[in-house]
């Protein structure tokens, strides 16, 4: 059981363009069964946190504040109790919301120490009941002063991730579910971090057997990591170090949600602070790092083909999730997949990706048209669309 969580929901999300932009990001659309990505990752954080006094601590742009403010409406006016948002006032990547959260729940907690769990939010994770099993493993390291990483066994030799190298195995836990089964999960000392490989290294990696896809969530105690950014990164800290524990007349609810809208010198620290990775800044030169193999299952939905296929794992065939948001009209084109928010007719279109939004959402109206299985080159429209100098689009 971890004492606080944070969530780090920002990002823009372009791989998933043009239903995923700047104003509304991949977090907040649809993921199975019946939440947003955000949304479920709220759950996953409420079912591993002290029920009594853990915080679930979200970082995210202040432009989609309202966003989160509506995606958190459907939680209980208990779990909203836990739930605190701190709009961050300029995108500094990943190691300066992680300081700023660590540093937060240090105050909250009267300075005690606190063990925290870091989460991502673009993420689908199932079972919950395993994702809650393989966190109690990583809790009971991170009490121990380890930096704790979760690791996803590769079923390819995928570019598109980080691996974490592993040597020897550590002794596991044995947890128990409803007194009737035990999981014992897998740690591994984690000897090192890779960056994104070529085919070769990653059909290299794969082959080996002891590495694995880096999943982006971290686990530690609070003391731990503090003592880790002063080492490691201490340009990224010290700006967050000067701020005043926050005060009551700086928070604000907005639908149940508590928010601290108005941190004093929060601005300045973001100004001062460095902008880096986590993952750079901390994992890659921490000595103290151990991996916990995820028995749950994971995916990354990167792309339009990973979300078609996972939409329609969920709904009837030959109907797509847009089928219920506009009138989709096919005549023998079964095989291609729509997301749209206004009717779209189909001839004969088949093995075809088309998501079409109308700028009813106050984007720009814009459509894209992929031939299935090409979709990883919308990161390469996107740079497109930057390099003509239509941003808006985005």
């Amino acid at each position: 059981m971890f004492n606080d969580c944070i969530i780090m929901a920002g990002g823009s999300g372009t791989r998933l363009w043009p239903a995923s932009t700047s104003k509304k990001p991949k977090q907040f659309l649809p993921a199975p069964p019946d939440k947003s990505f955000f949304a479920s990752s709220v759950e996953r954080a409420l079912v591993v946190t002290d029920p009594a006094h853990g915080r679930v601590i979200i970082i995210a742009g202040k432009s989609h504040v309202n966003l989160i403010a509506e995606a958190c409406a459907d939680f209980s006016p208990q779990e909203k109790k836990r739930l605190v948002l701190i709009p961050e006032p300029a995108a500094k990547n990943t190691a300066p919301a992680i300081a700023c959260g660590i540093l937060y729940a240090d105050w909250e907690g009267g300075g005690q120490e606190r063990n925290i769990l870091v989460l991502t939010c673009d993420h689908i994770i199932s079972p919950l009941s395993v994702f809650k099993a393989n966190a109690a493993a990583a809790a009971a390291f991170a009490q121990q002063d380890k930096l704790v990483v979760f690791g996803i066994q590769p079923h390819s030799p995928d570019t598109g991730y980080g691996y974490i190298e592993t040597s020897q195995l550590l002794s596991g836990f044995n947890i128990q579910d409803k007194g009737r089964r035990h999981y014992e999960p897998e740690v591994f000392k984690a000897s090192a971090f890779r960056e994104k490989p070529d085919r070769k290294t990653a059909e290299r990696y794969v082959k080996a057997g002891n590495f694995y896809w880096n999943s982006g969530m971290f686990a530690f105690s609070s003391k731990f990591m503090i003592d880790e950014f002063r080492k490691n990164a201490p340009e990224v800290l010290a700006p967050f170090s000067k701020l005043m524990a926050p005060e009551d007349q700086e928070y604000r609810k907005l639908k149940g949600l508590r928010i601290l809208s108005e941190w004093m010198d929060l601005d300045k620290a973001y100004s001062k602070t460095k902008s880096i990775s986590f993952d750079y800044a901390i994992a890659e030169k921490c000595s103290q790092t151990v991996m916990v193999k995820a028995d749950f299952k994971w995916r990354d939905v990167g792309s339009w083909d990973e979300y078609a296929r996972m939409l329609q794992t969920q709904i009837p065939k030959n109907q797509t999730a847009a089928d219920k948001e506009a009138d989709i009209f096919r005549v023998g084109s079964e095989s291609t997949f729509v997301d749209s928010d206004i009717p779209v007719a189909l001839c004969g279109a088949e093995d075809l990706i088309v998501v079409v939004r109308s700028g009813r959402d106050g984007n720009p109206p814009a459509v894209l048209i992929a031939k299935k299985g090409e979709t990883q080159k919308v990161k390469e429209v996107v740079e497109k669309i930057k390099a003509s100098g239509r941003k808006d689009l985005l």
